[in-house]
């Protein structure tokens, strides 16, 4: 199977689950990272925000800022390819669809944050395997995105047990996972990161 391939099956397979499940297991996943000592540690989190089935992340976005954290979401520009993070302080009411009519901030709630100031980012993906690969959706966004955080800033990925493949082919350029959080178990990879 091509990267190409199991892109289409996974993503086809996770559209197909059930609202219930999908609410069930992200909740499971939610209350999994948010126990977490790098979770709690850190001081500004930046999360994506969920579309088509992924693992919702609405839970951890209202904890952390009800904990006081700073909490940032990516702008999408498509154009260049490139993610702007930009902290949210009204969850959802900052929020309005953007690109590929993903939620991101309104333009008058736009608060851009130096993304070397960012503790945990929490990545989105179509599927991840045991070694903390990831395979995302394409475009490399993520991937260019996280060079520019700081060296200890922890990356953690937030998955159903479905998406968890022997093999997701990963490139050079392909960054991966420190922290792997399904409805059924956290993963740190942090030992298997050169």
């Amino acid at each position: 199977m091509s990267k190409n391939e199991l892109r289409k099956s996974v993503i086809v397979a996770r559209n197909r689950l059930a609202a219930e499940k999908i609410k069930d297991n992200s909740s499971a996943v939610a209350s999994r990272l948010i126990k977490l000592e790098e979770y709690l540690r850190a001081g500004t989190i930046m999360a994506y925000v969920d579309f088509r089935n992924e693992v919702q992340t609405e839970a951890i976005i209202r904890d952390a800022l009800n904990r006081g954290k700073t909490v940032v979401v990516p702008i999408t520009d498509v154009a260049n390819k490139k993610l702007t993070p930009s902290q949210v302080l009204n969850y959802p009411d900052d929020l309005a669809p953007g690109a590929w009519n993903i939620l991101e901030p309104r333009p008058e709630c736009v608060r851009p944050v130096d993304p070397g100031t960012i503790d945990l980012v929490i990545v989105p993906g179509v599927a991840f395997d045991t070694a903390g690969n990831r395979l995302g959706y394409g475009g490399g966004f993520y991937d260019r995105f996280l060079l520019n955080t700081k060296p200890d800033c922890l990356y953690a990925a937030l998955a159903y047990e479905m998406q968890i493949k022997p093999n997701v082919y990963p490139g050079e350029h392909d960054l991966p996972v420190h922290l792997l959080v399904t409805e059924k178990r956290v993963l740190d990879l942090r030992a298997n990161i050169k």
